[in-house]
């Protein structure tokens, strides 16, 4: 093995540290925050209350320590795509998806204080290709 010193290295070599990677479709980002909440799937995580009813101001800041938007927000890959922070807005910006579905992943009022990460996971995995709604689930049920 050689050794050699830093300048000898830059002469030899050139570093390009910034090496662009492909950005995430929206697709992979859900796909893999449903993968980070399936890693366990019986931990609860808190929700957010009545994020319907919230003006879009409030809700876009609205955030809640340990829920399923913090699980993805902790994930080094997506703070390296630009993921900033742990709120409903900048989740729902991040993932491309709509309040519907993040109502359906984060809100208080389908679950009370907690949700499951399996629950969340599954909801995320939905907003994938829109995936049924509430009132398709229940009309499914009874036909």
């Amino acid at each position: 093995m050689q050794h050699k010193t830093l300048e000898q290295m830059q002469a030899v070599a050139e570093a390009k540290p910034n090496i662009a990677r492909p950005v995430m479709s929206r697709t992979e980002r859900l796909e893999r925050w449903a993968a980070l909440l399936e890693r366990e799937p019986g931990r609860l995580l808190a929700t957010l209350p009545g994020t319907e009813y919230q003006p879009v101001g409030t809700r876009e800041t609205m955030r809640s320590a340990g829920s399923p938007i913090t699980v993805a927000f902790e994930d080094v890959v997506f703070r390296a795509e630009g993921m900033k922070d742990d709120t409903y807005g900048e989740a729902k910006n991040f993932f491309d998806i709509t309040d519907r579905q993040m109502h359906e992943i984060v809100c208080y009022c389908h679950y009370g204080a907690t949700v499951s990460a399996a629950t969340a996971a599954r909801h995320v995995r939905e907003a994938i290709g829109g995936g049924p709604g509430m009132f398709a689930r229940l009309r499914g049920s009874f036909v």
